[in-house]
């Protein structure tokens, strides 16, 4: 199979997917070149094949070289694909052989790993000879730029004068974490002033299904240089005594046998546990996102995040085989922002039931939504208590 450049699905894995194809039909496209030759989507087929099925849906590209054909098809796969390391480098390794001018920050984003991962890969096939050292590299958008930016002179002080200079050097820092601290605290306040008048009212129907992604408010060691990083300078947080007190504000919007999925990060664990019992669910399950990358933290440099699953009432679990393995790889994006993975998810599990996403950020067809970005335009605007799924919106 010319374009199948990754290694072939587990067994555990193929039987999966044939279990999703006789209950779901092919969900994917599989994708084509105009010869007819499989770019994604060899598997599918296969199984389609031995199940006596004649008609999938299709994609055909066109225009692309043997090289554009090869990168697709790995950029495809790579990402949804659960590898070990070891696969991991021998897919960047042919990714390179194919690509040596496109810069590994370039590589990196498409498969969505580490730069530091891919240059790693880049120096072990130079070192042996199997690709050649590039000065010059071509990032995603097609600039070509030096492959090693020039280092800057930096001054140097006597040795008697280190002393001094290290006072003068902390002395400027201080006054730049001020400076920058009083900045932040200002653009928290105008991110939370927006929050405040888009809030949206009570929603005004019950669901069986709800999703909802918390703006946690997380404690920080020092105000001054703790909040660099933090969630308020991106959208209004609430602490967590308001969030398990929300539900009820905007009408108890669960049916009385409905079930929860409640993104919680590590330190907010407790907290995310209090308010589904404040909200009167059950723990049941979690899911994991694996956000390839890891990120900060006290007790240990953080890396997921928590999907925590609760239910109240009678909600029967998945039906046997159409559970998703507990834990998804997928490189973190804008701040907050979860893989599309986890919806789709839910609305395979649950296709027919009406479903609610609180705190939504970009609304989704087939949801109700309620939140601080649920569809806003830029600018501070009210909405409508709740925003029906598929509706046309202004602008």
């Amino acid at each position: 199979m010319k374009y199948q450049l990754l290694p072939r699905l587990s067994s555990e894995e193929f039987a999966s997917l044939e279990r999703s194809i006789i209950a779901h039909g092919v969900l994917v496209p599989v994708e084509y070149d105009e010869a007819g030759d499989i770019i994604d989507g060899h598997h599918r087929v296969e199984i389609c094949e031995s199940l006596g099925l004649v008609d999938w849906p299709r994609f055909v590209r066109k225009g692309l070289s043997e090289t554009d054909k090869r990168t697709l098809s790995r950029e495809l796969n790579f990402a949804r694909r659960h590898l070990t390391t070891a696969q991991k480098q021998a897919v960047i390794a042919d990714q390179l052989r194919d690509t040596p001018s496109i810069s590994s920050r370039a590589i990196a984003a498409m498969l969505g790993v580490h730069h530091s991962t891919v240059q790693s890969v880049r120096k072990t096939l130079v070192d042996g000879g199997e690709i050649s050292h590039h000065d010059e590299v071509e990032g995603r958008d097609g600039v070509v730029q030096p492959a090693r930016k020039s280092i800057k002179t930096a001054f140097v002080p006597d040795r008697e004068n280190v002393g001094e200079y290290m006072k003068g050097a902390k002395m400027i820092r201080a006054e730049k974490q001020k400076v920058a601290h009083t900045v932040r605290l200002a653009h928290m306040e105008m991110t939370a002033s927006r929050g405040q008048a888009a809030a949206p009212g009570k929603v005004g129907g019950k669901y069986p299904v709800i999703y909802a992604d918390p703006p946690w408010r997380f404690g920080v060691r020092s105000e001054v240089t703790g909040r660099e990083k933090s969630a308020e300078n991106h959208y209004p947080t609430m602490d967590s005594a308001d969030i398990a007190g929300l539900f009820r504000e905007i009408g108890e919007p669960a049916t009385d046998d409905a079930v929860l999925f409640l993104w919680a990060t590590n330190p907010m664990l407790h907290d995310g546990l209090r308010v589904m019992a404040a909200w009167g669910f059950d723990y049941v399950h979690h899911w994991i996102w694996d956000k390839e990358v890891a990120g900060t933290g006290y007790w240990g440099r953080d890396r997921h995040e928590l999907l925590l699953i609760g239910r109240r009432g009678n909600v029967a679990s998945p039906l046997p085989g159409s559970q998703p393995e507990t834990v998804y790889r997928e490189r973190k994006g804008k701040h907050s922002a979860k893989p599309d993975f986890f919806a789709e998810t839910i609305e395979r599990l649950f296709p027919s039931m009406p479903r609610l996403e609180l705190f939504c950020r970009q609304p989704r067809p087939g949801w109700d939504v309620w939140g601080f970005e649920a569809g806003l335009p830029e600018g501070p605007v009210a909405l409508p208590p709740v925003e029906k799924a598929g509706e046309p919106r202004d602008g």
